[in-house]
């Protein structure tokens, strides 16, 4: 039976369940109407599950100051403890409201929010000098039509030693941008999402030769309610911390939560003896997360910086 669990582990499965945001959600009653001649007709009501972003930013808390625990399984059947300490890379937030409404309710103000204009325009200026395809500008200019409109924009470009936990980050931006705080999910376009970079930190028990416990990932997550219920960790339920069941995993099976797997990564040192498990699909997994995260920041024209070092420095 030991040999049958090591088989189906998967210490990838395992970085990736530990380390996603399960949220509380709420429910909110939604009437859909259609205009008929200028006299709006209500045609029927639906419920709509949300989660608040400060209570997704809250599920960071505990890792920002101690990280998150996960379970790496070895050859030999030992098993570690390893902490991975969360830094906010980057993340893009789209209102679908105009922010001349947020600003005339008071969420916004123009010294601390951002002009969707001129940022657009900042981003295309600096991919229009390195690009010269006429027609992908074409079809980038109807993409950015559809996103909403930018209320933030980050990305952060300070070395991993120079950069405050995620919370702590979060905190502080949120000083001169409010929603990061109050806004819902049901708030965001499509369009808006966050980047984690994981950099482990320490292990329990130590070992001696501890290289293979070095990797650091950077995950994709959407923000928005309008993508959580095609998003999926995987097939196969049993593979991650079967043989060391409920050892330093988080429990996600709950009715009244939202659940933000990642739609796509990036690694950095990750040595593939340890992590990759052919049997369980860990490849192919990992295949489809890089494209989905590349093909996603192609689409939004955004200079990762994590991404583009994870990427050119994966070994």
């Amino acid at each position: 039976m030991a040999a049958i669990s090591l088989r189906r582990h998967s210490n990838l499965q395992c970085f990736l369940d530990s380390t996603t945001p399960s949220v509380m959600s709420h429910s909110l009653l939604k009437t859909s109407i259609r205009d008929l001649n200028n006299l709006w007709e209500p045609t029927g009501q639906s419920v709509v599950e949300y989660f608040n972003l400060a209570d997704l930013w809250s599920l960071y808390h505990e890792w920002s100051a101690y990280g998150a625990g996960v379970p790496i399984l070895f050859p030999g059947g030992e098993t570690v403890l390893q902490y991975y300490v969360p830094y906010l890379s980057a993340i893009q937030i789209y209102t679908t409201k105009p922010l001349a409404e947020l600003r005339a309710v008071g969420e916004d103000s123009e010294s601390d929010s951002l002009s969707d204009d001129s940022e657009i325009e900042r981003m295309s200026r600096s991919w229009d000098a390195t690009s010269e395809d006429s027609a992908f500008d074409q079809d980038h200019s109807l993409l950015m039509n559809r996103l909403g409109s930018l209320y933030f924009h980050y990305v952060e470009r300070c070395p991993p030693w120079g950069r405050i936990p995620l919370m702590d980050k979060v905190t502080t931006l949120s000083q001169s941008f409010p929603g990061l705080m109050s806004f819902k999910s049901t708030d965001l376009s499509p369009a808006s999402w966050m980047s984690i970079a994981w950099y482990p930190i320490y292990h329990i028990p130590a070992r001696r030769n501890a290289k293979d416990l070095s990797s650091s990932f950077l995950t994709f997550h959407t923000i928005s309610s309008s993508f959580q219920e095609n998003l999926t960790l995987g097939s196969d339920e049993n593979i991650c911390c079967s043989p060391v069941k409920n050892f330093g995993k988080r429990s996600k099976d709950t009715s009244n939560s939202i659940s933000l797997p990642p739609f796509g990564l990036a690694t950095y040192k990750m040595h593939g003896n340890l992590w990759i498990n052919s049997d369980t699909g860990d490849h192919a997994k990992i295949t489809n997360l890089y494209s989905s995260a590349n093909s996603w920041l192609k689409q939004l024209r955004v200079h990762h910086h994590d991404f583009n070092f994870f990427i050119t420095h994966a070994m």
